[in-house]
């Protein structure tokens, strides 16, 4: 090192939740809970929680917000640790706030009352223009005077948010947000939470069992299953390279293809504990390639799904409406694949 120069090497900053090796399990079911749980979230970031019924979803939330205590391992809000529901009077941490799938409102009020009802009354005026504020961002200030109970699904769920946003959470937890709501409501419903995250700059956590809710919406995804992350990383990257067929089925349906199939078909030689994961976007129809027979058609209005059998194997491609029929024998292409574990 030359003299007097002098090299300052700033500490990493503290990751803003921090969940280091947490477990929790239930008595009479060990296959619930979660299991040596290490993550880390950053300010800001709209992080999914995908994976099936009972993979140990809503726990992870609950373990997050201090609805429930870990048996094992340490849960950190911006470094200091998280209390469980023992250790304070009213359960979960002041700076966040939870949306669970029953939404939680005063049915019989009225929208605004819902809403306000979450402020105290020291200053009135502000509290007024607090919840007149959150219910125009959320597009449900027209519902104002109308009581919840007459409200769809969707819009229930816009006055569950609303009643969390008003207090100005630095976390926001949302617990199978669009399981009672329609298609059309769900599209917007997503848009709302992007711009929750976007322009507010809400931490958001999210969790489903929709896989388009995380490719759409997150940061980051994570992928759990039998209370066990299994990939955590960008939608993109989870996608691109799943880290086993679990995964990859998950997230987009993917074929997968066994070692023998792959052999005879496509000449691929893989070891007994790998498979060939095709999304089905990645097969098209073909003057040459695998001989199979039409054994479903699925209209999907511009687009027909496709289910093919070619002796053992199965596969699944979209093709471009009405090109085939049932029985009618096909040549299918395989026009990308990665290698994955089993």
């Amino acid at each position: 090192m030359e003299a007097g120069f002098l090299l300052i090497f700033e500490p990493m900053p503290e990751p803003y939740i921090h969940l280091n090796q947490v477990s929790k399990s239930y008595p009479g079911n060990p296959l619930a809970g979660v299991s040596d749980i290490d993550l880390q979230i950053a300010q800001g970031e709209f992080v999914a929680v995908l994976g099936q019924s009972g993979s140990g979803k809503s726990t992870l939330l609950k373990l997050i917000y201090g609805l429930l205590s870990p048996e094992k391992g340490e849960i950190l809000f911006k470094g200091k640790r998280v209390l469980g529901p023992q250790e304070q009077l009213i359960p979960g941490h002041e700076k966040m706030k939870i949306i669970a799938q029953d939404f939680n409102l005063n049915t019989y009020a009225k929208v605004y009352e819902n809403i306000a009802c979450m402020l105290s009354n020291t200053d009135l005026q502000a509290k007024r223009r607090k919840t007149l504020e959150t219910m125009e961002f959320l597009r449900i200030d027209h519902l104002a005077e109308r009581r919840t109970v007459d409200l769809s699904g969707g819009e229930q769920q816009r006055v569950a948010i609303a009643r969390a946003l008003v207090t100005q959470p630095e976390v926001l937890l949302l617990d199978e947000p669009f399981s009672q709501v329609d298609v059309m409501m769900r599209k917007q419903l997503r848009a709302d939470l992007k711009r929750l995250s976007t322009q507010l700059g809400i931490t958001l956590i999210l969790v489903s069992h929709d896989p388009f809710d995380g490719l759409s919406l997150a940061d980051h995804l994570l992928v759990i299953r039998n209370g066990k992350i299994l990939q955590n990383d960008h939608p993109k990257q989870i996608v691109q390279q799943p880290v086993n067929a679990y995964v990859a089925e998950l997230l987009l349906e993917a074929n997968i293809i066994h070692p023998a199939e792959a052999a005879n078909w496509l000449a691929i030689a893989l070891d007994e504990d790998q498979r060939l994961a095709v999304y089905p976007y990645e097969l098209s129809l073909a003057e040459q390639g695998i001989s199979a027979e039409v054994k479903q058609v699925r209209y999907q209005a511009n687009s027909d799904e496709l289910e093919v059998k070619a002796g053992a194997l199965s596969l699944t491609l979209t093709v471009p409406s009405g090109q085939v029929k049932l029985g009618d024998e096909v040549f299918v292409k395989i026009n990308n694949y990665r290698i994955v574990q089993a």
